[in-house]
């Protein structure tokens, strides 16, 4: 399993939400471009960056500042927030980005978002869907940043897809984002196997090496996470099954200021 270090951006900041609540923000004072570098002096192969403020507003506003990371040529970046249309993805991929994530628009209006992974192809794009879970147990899925409450579940979601179109999706349980108490492992674990042929990105909880190798264990492709590395939770030496690329320890990874 791969572990793909996150970068939320915030009016060009590095930021991390409390369960996506933009008033529950903590800021972190080093620069994107020094925090990608680090996580690639780490060894990651793969950085998840999302535009916060274009999954909240629907237009991406930290294009010029993706632009810039992506010239971090031994690292690759996967991008959100935001994309709502063909020409924001045509932007990104032009732009450098090698896969762009699709939220909203998968829920919304699944018919032209199959389109989008017929005309980029299925590596270069991943879907994207955020859920709580309800009374009953079932993932239900939200969006526009969080806001909207779909009557979809997460597996009804993913079934307007034909099989053969998809291939990475990546899912966050909202109410463990940023909250440090651990990955939903029953979710992710009923994700594989009722969809063992797509390749799941795991979101939200991380908070240690344990929760690494329990997602591991699962059969998940790559676990997303933010504020566990962002905060150095996790050793160099723990991370170092999870990072193709690692090597030597590195030091200090960001500040906090709330």
């Amino acid at each position: 399993m791969l572990l793909i270090p996150a970068i939320d951006l915030r009016a060009g900041r590095c930021v991390r939400l409390y369960q996506g609540q933009f008033d529950a923000e903590t800021r972190y004072t080093t620069e994107p471009h020094e925090l990608l570098q680090r996580y690639q002096t780490l060894g990651a192969s793969w950085v998840h960056v999302v535009d916060l403020d274009g999954a909240r507003d629907g237009v991406p506003t930290n294009m010029p500042l993706i632009a810039r990371l992506t010239r971090e040529r031994a690292v690759r970046l996967q991008v959100g927030g935001g994309v709502r249309s063909a020409y924001v993805i045509e932007a990104l991929l032009e732009a450098g980005v090698a896969r762009v994530v699709v939220g909203s628009a998968a829920l919304e209006r699944p018919v032209e978002v199959f389109r989008w992974l017929k005309r980029f192809g299925a590596e270069r794009l991943c879907l994207a869907f955020d859920v709580r879970i309800d009374e009953g147990g079932e993932p239900r899925v939200h969006t526009r940043a969080w806001t909207l409450n779909s009557a979809l579940t997460l597996w009804d979601a993913i079934r307007v897809f034909p099989k053969q179109a998809l291939r990475h999706v990546l899912c966050t349980d909202i109410e463990r984002d940023g909250a440090l108490t651990g990955p939903n492992l029953a979710l992710y674990r009923s994700a594989v196997s009722r969809f063992p042929h797509l390749a799941w990105l795991a979101s939200g909880g991380v908070r240690d090496a344990t929760d690494l190798a329990a997602l591991a264990r699962l059969g998940v492709a790559a676990a997303v996470s933010g504020k566990a590395l962002l905060e150095e939770r996790m050793t160099h030496e723990e991370l170092r099954p999870f990072l193709p690329n690692a090597s030597s320890p590195v030091s200090t990874y960001a500040t906090v200021r709330s």
